[in-house]
């Protein structure tokens, strides 16, 4: 096996076409000497704030079982609920996503899509006062330039290219479907009815008090934590104006995940809704 963690052998790239491309783009990526120089450039001079207007925001959340995730990075715990944390997939499409500096001519900068795979942690020190804070498991976007550019400027965010990537959402049928190829984007096919009544969840509601609590701890986030691929923590400030007043239920009709599988996920007790759209910021990036 791999030396290293299972969070930070998941972060690691793989190429979702095999070949001589592939090994190559594995390299460019993986380039130990640029992410040295990168990190000390970092250390000095702070990044841009980078901004996107997203749109079709959908989370899919269920209870996972503790013991099947991934060891948190030090100093950091999953929220339990008599053994169980929320595990959400949330898929959405990007609005010109690039530097705020850019102003009016942020529109040339196209809008990829991206699916994040993330628990919600608690500092050990400061559970209480800490930023609401997800944890990264996976990021997979649909566009090579914008994983390459990511992972060669950023700890935080260490996304997976998909083979191939969908994800629309209409009036009434929201659907995700990443496909991985060889690569190491999770799988995942999903459809969703929109504006369906909300189904029963019992579950987040005893744990949460009501579901409009919980669907605030899920979609109200404002820093996140990720694993680089040498093992580095990396903690990022986000900006997300959610207005919860926008939110739409969605009641899960299929679904096809593996890795939601691996984690003991119950299909029947997801709770999903969209957010139609929400300006998105990166505010700030450093190493732990």
């Amino acid at each position: 096996m791999d030396a290293g963690t299972p969070l930070d052998r998941a972060s690691r790239y793989l190429h979702p076409v095999a070949g001589a491309w592939g090994r190559f783009v594995e390299r460019l990526v993986g380039f130990s000497a640029w992410r040295q120089l990168r990190r000390w450039i970092a250390a000095r001079w702070p990044m841009p704030a980078l901004v996107s207007d997203v749109v079709d925001v959908a989370y899919m959340s269920w209870w996972v079982d503790i013991q099947a995730l991934p060891v948190p990075p030090a100093g950091y715990h999953y929220p339990s609920w008599e053994g169980r944390t929320p595990f959400t997939i949330l898929s959405y499409r990007h609005g010109h996503f690039g530097p705020a500096l850019a102003g009016p001519f942020r529109r040339l900068f196209p809008s990829p899509l991206q699916s994040n795979w993330r628990c919600y942690v608690l500092r050990e020190d400061d559970s209480n006062d800490a930023a609401p804070t997800v944890l990264f498991l996976r990021n997979v976007m649909d566009s090579l330039p914008h994983v390459v550019g990511a992972r060669l400027f950023s700890d935080a965010m260490q996304p997976q290219l998909a083979h191939s990537m969908q994800h629309r959402c209409d009036h009434a049928i929201a659907s995700t479907r990443i496909a991985p190829g060889d690569g190491g984007a999770p799988a995942l096919l999903a459809e969703l009815g929109v504006g369906d009544p909300w189904p029963p969840d019992a579950s987040w509601v005893a744990s949460f008090g009501s579901r409009d609590a919980a669907v605030r701890f899920l979609a109200c986030q404002d820093a996140a934590v990720s694993i680089a691929p040498d093992g580095a923590t990396a903690f990022t400030v986000i900006a997300l104006p959610v207005d919860l007043s926008t939110v739409v239920p969605l009641t899960l009709r299929s679904l096809h995940c593996p890795m939601l599988e691996q984690v003991g996920a119950d299909p029947a007790d997801a709770l999903c809704f969209l957010l139609p759209r929400v300006p998105f910021g990166v505010v700030s990036e450093r190493l732990l």
